[in-house]
């Protein structure tokens, strides 16, 4: 009976390896269905979309091999976030891999200091090595969302710095499109990499600039974009831009310093809490001999 079990247990182990394999690896399509599709006498079925991405290194190539793998899907939120730092898939995928293998050897690491501190080997068991690779995994995840608002606060200053220099490139009697152009050239940071891209997609494909900054701007989540898209579109009808562009620039920093003390006053405000917890500990520490003295008294 013992050994009719074991094998069952073993059976069993071994068809969730093999189901997890299967889930994982890419399936050969079957001729027949292929050619039902073809023929339109069957369904397409809906998958996840898949991006070819560029990997550098070995790491990149393996978080791109994973991204190719795994069944996660990205969503459009941790695309914008990605863009907006300026990380490919393939790097955030690398990440995830090497947190996954600290969560993993992580519970190894403090068995063995509790073993030399006291002397005791704790017995872990794996599920703990497993749980940790899983919280390794999704701790990219949680880094990425909390950066949220810092890499928002940052692209919007990277605009405005952009908006200045197409600026200046307006007053010295550069075309709409070329001031883009050069402006978008000055710096590295991840904001200006994606104008220029968008930029030089437009230009491989003969089409004005404006269309790419606004679709760029709704990937990105900055209105501000679409409104330089905007103004700067105005140069076909003749319009002088740079006084425009000014006026509006300033209107935008003026409502993102105004943004920026908001949340500084709630950050202020949210420090409350930490600031008065010290005096009342030390309240307690002055108080309590008396109230001691007083309670022996009684």
């Amino acid at each position: 009976m013992t050994v009719g079990l074991v094998l069952l247990a073993g059976l069993l182990v071994a068809g969730g390896v093999v189901a997890c394999l299967a889930a994982v690896l890419p399936s050969t399509p079957r001729l027949a269905s292929a050619l039902a599709r073809i023929e339109g006498q069957a369904g397409w079925a809906v998958s996840p979309q898949r991006d070819q991405v560029a990997a550098e290194g070995t790491s990149e190539q393996l978080g791109a091999w994973l991204y190719r793998r795994l069944p996660f899907v990205i969503t459009a939120g941790q695309r914008r976030r990605l863009l907006m730092q300026g990380k490919s898939m393939a790097e955030f995928y690398a990440d995830k891999v090497v947190m996954a293998i600290v969560g993993a050897v992580m519970p190894a690491f403090v068995g063995a200091a509790i073993s030399l501190l006291t002397g005791v080997t704790p017995a872990l068991p794996v599920i703990v090595a497993l749980i940790g690779l899983v919280i390794g995994f999704f701790v990219p995840d949680l880094l990425l969302l909390r950066t949220t608002a810092q890499r928002k606060s940052s692209a919007v200053e990277a605009l405005l710095v952009y908006i200045d220099l197409v600026t200046l490139e307006r007053l010295a009697n550069a075309s709409a499109t070329q001031a883009l152009h050069h402006a978008a050239e000055i710096s590295d940071v991840p904001l200006f990499r994606q104008i220029r891209l968008a930029l030089d997609r437009a230009r491989l494909e003969q089409q004005p600039p404006y269309g790419e900054l606004r679709r760029l701007a709704d990937q990105l989540e900055l209105p501000e974009l679409a409104d330089l898209a905007d103004i700067m579109q105005l140069d076909e009808t003749g319009a002088a831009l740079a006084g425009t562009l000014r006026a509006r620039v300033r209107e935008l920093r003026d409502a993102h310093i105004n943004a920026e003390q908001v949340a500084a006053s709630s950050a202020a405000e949210g420090m409350t809490i930490y600031m008065t917890v010290p005096v009342l500990i030390f309240g307690l520490i002055f108080i309590t001999p008396a109230v001691l003295r007083i309670v022996g008294g009684w």
